[in-house]
């Protein structure tokens, strides 16, 4: 049974138990069960650890205020904050104009999945994640589960689809991302005064369940946990786009580590991995915060980096925007030579980066966010070779520039010098990147000194510059002398071993 659109409305009670028994059977009858033993069977494919570089699309009706973050829909409940004034000021009390109000203002009128699959392509991007549910409830999908979704309501529109067909074209895979598990406190605060959220609110309202929000996000038993109904919801709107879009990744964000979630995500997995086998898809799931146990899918880093070479893949998720995942006016964009060394520093340990841009409520994505991407897809066109399908060398870098480890720690800004090089390896070549360019053109890579790498080299090119590459290697290491070479994006050679 595939959980595809019905022509006739909502499942209803009875469909919804006989769906979550056909989860039963898939996996009772499937390679992977529930459990953490079976689901160690899970191997990172191939493509995904070649792939080194994503798209993550954060776009809904948060778009529409865009004003601050994607955190609009919860902060604008919350008394006193300036979300809550904003909102008044520009929209009226909260009694008459609330979170819902906004849908028919999500048009989405100049949405063109063509172009933006083209853009991404031109990146350099091997996958793209679009948000299909965050924390709001407005799926970007046609589904049975909900009416509340861009195919019925705002752009009328199965945005998610169309963008799937666009990129299929182009054989880029596309995962989707569901953060539904956190809608269950994030409209809550909107109980705690005269607004357009109150109870008794049915199950079939995008306000529902608006319950309270826990005091410590990453307390795994929260004094409010989520419900059987509720967690049994978030099964059946994560299966429904298992069987809707074959995803290629299933991206999850951090609450989903919550205790009472163990059995719900063991058994959302084997069935995910199981259909995945059915149509021939080699799949992965994202995590954070320890919440699968390590093996069974790919943990992801949130807007942060490990410190060193990992000897599992792993997956940093970022934005081009430094305050928000959505577009908003306010946004602080980063530089695309310092998202490039980002992209660099987690290759070389043995991740991926998955890179966010938020498009505009009209479906356009930004001059800012646009410019960034050309800007990276440039520099993967000329540098691709010591990215795309490469592995860890024996050390990740060298340099002085210590990046610090844990999620969150990307604002720090880090000052990369001449002497900060990342190494990748792919084939016959060992490929050396230097993060910031000197004025000289002189680098000395010193992890290839005499004798501590005894290996030899045949070759030392600059990918992407004409010109030779003048070379040497004694006690102090490989000496490159390339003062052709000017810029501020990382420079990466080749280096031929014999």
């Amino acid at each position: 049974m595939d959980f595809t659109a019905k022509e006739d409305g909502l499942i209803n009670t009875m469909e919804r138990a006989a769906r979550l028994q056909e989860i039963d059977r898939v996996i009772e009858k499937g390679i992977f069960r529930a459990t953490w033993e079976s689901l160690s069977r899970f191997r990172t494919p191939d493509w995904y650890q070649d792939a080194k570089f994503g798209i993550f699309i954060h776009w809904g009706v948060y778009s529409v205020p865009a004003f601050r973050n994607e955190w609009y829909p919860r902060n604008m409940y919350i008394r006193d904050s300036d979300e809550y004034k904003h909102h008044i000021e520009t929209y009226g009390p909260h009694k008459q104009f609330g979170y819902k109000d906004f849908i028919p203002m999500f048009k989405a009128e100049r949405f063109d999945p063509a172009a933006w699959a083209a853009l991404f392509e031109e990146a350099g991007a091997k996958y793209v994640i679009p948000v299909a549910e965050h924390h709001d409830g407005f799926q970007m999908y046609k589904s049975e589960i909900s009416h509340w979704n861009a195919a019925e309501m705002g752009p009328c529109r199965d945005t998610t689809a169309e963008l799937k067909e666009a990129l299929n074209r182009r054989g880029i895979p596309m995962g989707v991302s569901s953060h539904r598990i956190e809608h269950w406190f994030f409209l809550g605060h909107g109980k705690e005064f005269d607004s357009d959220i109150c109870d008794p609110i049915d199950r079939d309202d995008l306000y529902w369940p608006s319950m309270p929000e826990p005091k410590d996000h990453f307390n795994r038993d929260a004094e409010c946990p989520p419900s059987e109904e509720f967690m049994e919801d978030w099964l059946l709107r994560c299966c429904e786009l298992v069987d809707r879009f074959h995803p290629a990744v299933f991206y999850f964000d951090w609450w989903i580590l919550q205790n009472v979630m163990k059995p719900y995500i063991k058994k959302f997995a084997a069935y995910y991995y199981n259909r995945s086998l059915e149509w021939g898809v080699q799949p992965a799931i994202n995590y954070k915060q320890d919440t699968f146990m390590l093996g069974t899918a790919v943990p992801d880093m949130e807007r942060g980096h490990f410190a060193a070479t990992q000897p599992f893949f792993w997956q940093t998720d970022t934005a081009i925007a430094r305050n928000s995942w959505c577009y908003t006016e306010q946004n602080d964009f980063k530089k695309p030579e310092d998202l490039v060394r980002t992209l660099v520093d987690v290759v070389s340990k043995n991740g991926t980066l998955l890179l966010n841009v938020g498009p505009k409520a009209d479906g356009t994505i930004g001059p800012e966010d646009t410019a960034v991407l050309k800007a990276i897809g440039a520099w993967l066109k000329r540098n691709g070779e010591a990215i795309y399908g490469t592995r860890p060398w024996r050390v990740f870098g060298e340099g002085p520039t210590n990046v610090e480890e844990g999620q969150f720690a990307e604002s720090k800004e880090k000052q990369y010098t001449a002497q900060d090089i990342r190494f990748t390896v792919k084939g016959g070549c060992l490929y050396a990147i230097v993060m910031a360019w000197p004025e000289d053109g002189e680098v000395t890579i010193r992890s290839l000194s005499l004798p501590a790498f005894i290996g030899g080299i045949d070759k030392a090119e600059a990918l992407g510059y004409d010109g030779k590459v003048k070379w040497h290697r004694d006690e102090g290491g490989l000496h490159i002398s390339a003062p052709h070479i000017h810029g501020d994006m990382p420079v990466a050679f080749r280096i031929q071993m014999t």
